[in-house]
């Protein structure tokens, strides 16, 4: 049912939410944090006079106090319409009614946490004793909301992702330290991660494989090569590069993505969706069944067989663009706005392995990790690698050093000549946009032409 920017009183949302953060690190078996934080808060925004405002407060509010963060986020308005009139518009989009809760395990104590990472450092210690260094960071994090809107909207929410991050520091042949790092994530708390013998030993294994081979890497050779991205790096490619030009207040903001709708953009291999919920048959790590504006979340095309489809929208760009709202609108923390987000980004998979992708090479390299990195609205990126290989007549040589990874993320898309078909789904990161913001992204294997840093 739209809603008239206009209607007296100024059109309202309420949103009650509880985040929970658990934050443990192990270093060589020594416990060297362990913190829990709580944060509960209600904020109402209200729209008048085309402008929203918004009103916060620490705690779950109702009645009254509800009423009165009302009244404030009503009069924050009136003061942002001194910038000046702006016409009253209907927002679009329905206004969802339900509740959507992970059934996971029974979450771990501190104590059994503890335990857990005290058994996993014993056991890779056991395994790997040349190791100069273990560290071992243990993040699990619930995000639980309720929204109601003045059209009727009421809907019950939340999102739960856990993450451990398992980094080897060995030493160089040339004396220095060198180290890598796996992240296994998944949604639920730290009792749905599994920590297991037989989970963790082949990941651990291929871990410890990567960082012998790196204690005697070689530089990249800097310039344009060809390069075959492994799916973890298509996810992030696919959400930092691409993504946020597709959010449709950064297209506003002047992305240049804004006169690109309906033309190429990628290979004709390449589509690429940001997934509300569900993908594949299952739901996805980061599901989203309502954004915080209370909009029934949708999936969003944004390239469709290399032509750019569309943008992902909050109820306020959807009706600038004229388009339906796709459910992207999202807050952080309690006290936060809602700002457009990306929920799960993905790249759809195709029909080769990442074996015959590499056959595929004379000569070139194969990028396997990646590290921080940025990118902006034109699309232009830089990633650190720190873990590749060369490549030489389709077989992998020595590993590289770490290295960047850069270029238009339009022109490495476009460049796409094969797609594999093994997928990687990771929520262990956060996404920086003025918030932090839980988000998944995934994707298979990649082979195009980027620029490599040199030494």
């Amino acid at each position: 049912m739209p809603v008239e920017a206009s209607a007296a009183g100024g059109y309202h949302e309420t949103r009650h939410h509880t985040l929970r953060k658990t934050r443990m690190q192990m270093i060589d078996g020594a416990l060297v944090l362990n913190a829990r934080s709580v944060d509960a808060g209600t904020s109402v925004r209200v729209l008048h006079g085309g402008y929203w405002g918004l009103a916060s407060a620490a705690g779950l509010a109702d009645g009254g106090a509800v009423a009165a963060l009302r009244d404030q986020a009503q009069r924050n308005a009136q003061v942002m319409a001194r910038f000046g009139a702006r016409p009253a518009k209907a927002l679009p989009g329905g206004h969802h009614r339900g509740v959507h809760r992970f059934a996971g395990r029974t979450p771990l104590s501190p104590a059994e946490c503890t335990e857990r990472l005290g058994a996993l450092h014993a056991w890779v210690r056991a395994r790997y004793p040349g190791l100069r260094a273990l560290r071992l960071m243990l993040l699990d994090e619930d995000h639980e909301k309720h929204i109601t809107t003045a059209a009727g909207g009421d809907a019950q929410a939340s999102i739960q992702r856990s993450a451990l991050a398992i980094t080897l520091v060995a030493e160089g042949a040339d004396g220095a330290p060198v180290e890598l790092v796996e992240f296994l994530s998944c949604k639920g708390s730290a009792a749905d991660l599994r920590l297991d013998e037989a989970t963790l030993g082949p990941v651990v294994a291929a871990l410890h494989g990567h960082l012998q081979a790196k204690r005697h890497a070689v530089p990249a050779r800097g310039g344009q090569h060809t390069v075959v991205l492994a799916p973890a790096l298509a996810g992030i490619l696919a959400h930092e590069a691409m993504g946020h030009p597709c959010e449709a207040d950064i297209v506003l903001g002047g992305a240049v993505t804004a006169n690109l709708l309906g033309q190429a953009v990628a290979s004709p291999l390449i589509t690429m969706l940001d997934v509300a919920h569900s993908f594949d048959g299952q739901e996805a790590m980061c599901p989203v069944y309502v954004d915080d504006e209370g909009t029934p979340a949708t999936d969003t095309v944004l390239i469709e067989r290399g032509v750019l489809g569309g943008f992902m929208h909050s109820r306020e760009t959807a009706a600038h663009f004229g388009v339906a709202p796709t459910g992207s609108a999202r807050a952080y923390a309690p006290a936060d706005e809602p700002l457009i987000r990306m929920r799960n980004t993905v790249i759809l998979p195709g029909e080769s392995s990442l074996d015959a992708l590499v056959a595929g090479v004379d000569d070139g390299y194969l990028l396997l990790k990646t590290a921080n990195g940025q990118a902006d609205s034109t699309t232009e990126f830089m990633f650190g690698i720190p873990l590749a290989y060369e490549i030489r007549g389709g077989r992998l040589g020595a590993a590289v050093r770490d290295t960047t990874l850069s270029g238009s993320a339009i022109q490495v898309l476009q460049g796409v000549d094969a797609v594999g078909h093994e997928m990687h789904w990771s929520c262990a990161g956060y996404c920086g946009k003025k918030q932090p913001m839980v988000v998944s992204m995934g994707g298979p294997a990649l082979r195009t032409r980027a620029h490599l840093g040199g030494q």
